[in-house]
């Protein structure tokens, strides 16, 4: 099991339940055939009829709604459906519909499937199809077939329950080999709130505005437009500070949903309620963040490179994204290598303003910490113990370039022989 350390933030307290935390969110999933595995005889595999490929997320009430989405030209069919209907509506949504196996992008009948099934699920829910998110993940540029969530539709929406969010997080599953849930509970004016998330990803993840499919609700009562300025805040922060391989989907979308029914007084404005809720958000955001790094195909390390002493934020983001995604020093990692050349060439290629000969350099991890550069120059190291240090599957990267006030963390996970495999045999 993949799990993470997760860190304790004062007046936040990790509870159970997924996107189903919050007060008035159901969930389902199961499997509809979208994709049947065979087994070398020809029949259907047993075991695939167990992996859920269909997912529903159901609000009581009309939402509040906020979305970012993948900046890659080629964007799947259910991005551009559901910018269209969150346009539509004005910031408002009931309903999540979601398949995986199938990415519905690049396909010429692709719009209308995705619209197709917003109308599935607003004919079963009672709402409106513009009133419906829809998302998809898997293989690109093959036709999805429309007939089993046509034929699934009526059990998928009768089997919504309160406690159903992990059926939903398991029917977004592809290469994933663990579910990604997060939630936690916080107090705005009085009032108990609750904000929870699932996500779903492990290859093909390096960001820009969202990654992966993301699905975050929230009973505190919150704007659109101030729910869609917490959610971009957070995205640069955590998701966009992200990367396993370097490639960027076609069809990231991270929505967030709140329903009110907390019944805390709106937040409709920046101040201290807003910092309370932009926070839980950020803790969800950032523990999925872990998550999705952690069980990067293949990955057996989570590695987290802290940048400190930037002149600003981006610069700070720059410098933790390029050692993240440094082929070699992931290579590294993955042989716990304390090869701390290859960090300083990352740092020294990021396109930022910064003094290398400012730069220093740590490894640690449970098992202790080690120096192994400073102001631009290597030092003695006991390469016994940063081997200790780096066998561990939780590594931290701390990398100071100067003396400003700009901080930040990106994740990222080691590289090892079977993303290769994975990767080589993915349509199969």
């Amino acid at each position: 099991m993949k799990e993470i350390t997760k860190t304790q933030f004062d007046g936040y307290k990790y509870i159970d339940g997924g996107v189903c935390a919050a007060k008035g969110f159901k969930a389902n999933g199961l499997y509809c055939g979208i994709k049947k595995s065979e087994n070398t005889d020809g029949s259907d595999s047993p075991a695939a009829k167990h992996k859920n490929d269909i997912g529903l997320i159901k609000a009581d009430v009309m939402c509040s709604a906020a979305a970012v989405y993948t900046q890659n030209k080629v964007k799947g069919a259910p991005v551009t459906v559901t910018k269209a209907n969150l346009e539509k509506t004005g910031g408002k949504a009931q309903a999540v519909i979601v398949n995986s196996k199938n990415a519905n992008t690049c396909n010429a009948d692709g719009e209308q499937k995705a619209m197709r099934m917003c109308e599935l699920a607003a004919g079963q829910l009672g709402i409106k199809p513009e009133e419906v998110v829809v998302a998809s993940t898997g293989v690109i540029g093959q036709i999805l077939p429309i007939e089993p969530i046509e034929n699934c539709i009526g059990e998928l929406a009768a089997g919504l329950a309160y406690d159903g969010n992990e059926k939903a997080a398991t029917a977004i599953m592809t290469t994933d080999t663990v579910k990604k849930e997060v939630a936690v509970e916080f107090e705005v004016g009085g009032k108990i709130c609750r904000i929870g998330g699932m996500g779903k990803g492990s290859g093909m993840i390096h960001p820009n505005m969202a990654t992966t499919l993301n699905f975050i609700t929230t009973d505190c009562a919150v704007s659109a437009k101030m729910l869609q300025k917490a959610l971009s805040e957070v995205v640069k922060i955590t998701y966009n500070c992200l990367s396993v391989d370097g490639d960027q989907s076609t069809n990231d979308m991270v929505v967030l949903l709140s329903d009110g029914l907390a019944e805390n007084a709106e937040i409709n404005a920046e101040g201290n309620d807003f910092e309370v809720f932009k926070k839980a958000l950020y803790i969800v955001m950032m523990n999925i963040t872990k998550m999705l790094a952690k069980d990067g195909e293949g990955a057996t390390k989570l590695l987290e490179c802290k940048v400190t002493g930037a002149k600003d934020l981006d610069t700070a983001i720059t410098v933790a994204k390029s050692v993240i995604c440094s082929p070699l020093f992931k290579c590294a990692m993955f042989g716990a290598d304390a090869n701390w050349g290859r960090i300083l060439c990352a740092v020294g290629y990021a396109d930022a303003d910064f003094d290398i000969n400012k730069v220093d350099v740590s490894l640690s991890s449970k098992a202790g910490s080690i120096h192994v550069c400073t102001n631009g120059a290597g030092i003695e190291f006991s390469e016994d113990e940063a081997k200790k240090v780096l066998l561990e599957d939780e590594i931290t990267i701390s990398v100071s370039i100067g003396d400003g006030n700009g901080e930040a963390t990106a994740w990222g996970c080691d590289l090892t022989y079977d993303y290769v495999k994975i990767n080589g045999d993915y349509r199969s």
